[in-house]
């Protein structure tokens, strides 16, 4: 059988800024170690304050726990030490973009890939996505917020990192009978009769599945409809089976997903 060679590289500054503080990389395997598809590569890009390494020993050693988590995963670490610099009027600014090495290893190391996903928001990848799919890769794009409209047109898959399961766990997991929470997009919804479907996730054989499911703005706690009509809102929902329907499955206590 045929597996596709993958690698994964992983925009962490841009991540962690951008809403993904906190993700699961052990998903990102699971996400490139499936039935037709096999990991060949993991680099995660990152910035460390060496400074601050040297004299903080609790930020030293949440630093290099974290790091200890990523190589458990299987990811090798590029680090991007942070470098400070003085400005005429004396204020200082810190600079510690790992771009460029990125864009190089995943350029060099194509040759020998099949499909590539890359985690970040940031349209700076533009080129560079458009370059690897001209060497014949497969490039799918994993973002959370601010993710440049360019990078998800020109990818040739998209989905928000909020709604890949486990990737970045929902607070309060699994509801008061065991339901476990889950987060979509309004597939359709008809405002005349304050319905509609929500589309969700599963993960099956470490491979996404997507699911429907209906609700009604009745299981909302949102005050008002407006939110249903904004195909980029992401949502967050228990599934339940209604015994009072015919024990259908429903989207029950619908909530919209904080930012910030």
């Amino acid at each position: 059988m045929f597996m596709l060679k993958t690698a994964i590289y992983v925009d962490a500054e841009n991540i962690k800024m951008s809403g993904g503080y906190g993700m699961r990389y052990d998903v990102l395997v699971d996400l490139a170690n499936n039935h037709n598809s096999v990991m060949l590569r993991a680099n995660c890009y990152l910035a460390e304050d060496s400074e601050r390494t040297q004299r903080d020993a609790e930020y030293r050693q949440k630093v290099y726990s974290y790091h200890n988590i990523l190589r458990q995963c299987g990811f090798k670490i590029i680090k991007k030490y942070v470098r400070r610099f003085k400005d005429e009027d004396g204020n200082i600014t810190t600079k510690a973009n790992a771009d460029m090495d990125l864009a190089i290893d995943a350029l060099l190391q194509a040759r020998n890939l099949d499909r590539i996903i890359l985690v970040t928001g940031d349209g700076d990848f533009l080129r560079l996505i458009i370059a690897l799919q001209n060497m014949g890769c497969r490039v799918e794009v994993i973002g959370f917020h601010n993710v440049s409209k360019e990078l998800r047109e020109v990818a040739d898959s998209y989905i928000s990192g909020f709604l890949v399961p486990g990737l970045l766990p929902i607070s309060g997991s699994y509801g008061e009978n065991g339901d476990q929470w889950q987060r979509g997009t309004v597939a359709n919804f008809n405002q005349e009769r304050g319905f509609g479907f929500f589309r969700y996730y599963r993960l099956h054989q470490k491979t996404l599945q997507s699911e429907t499911v209906f609700f009604h703005l009745s299981k909302s706690t949102l005050g008002s409809d407006h939110f249903f009509q904004e195909p980029h809102r992401i949502f967050e929902f228990r599934v339940v089976e209604n015994q009072a329907n015919n024990n259908r499955s429903e989207a029950w206590d619908i909530r919209l997903l904080k930012e910030g």
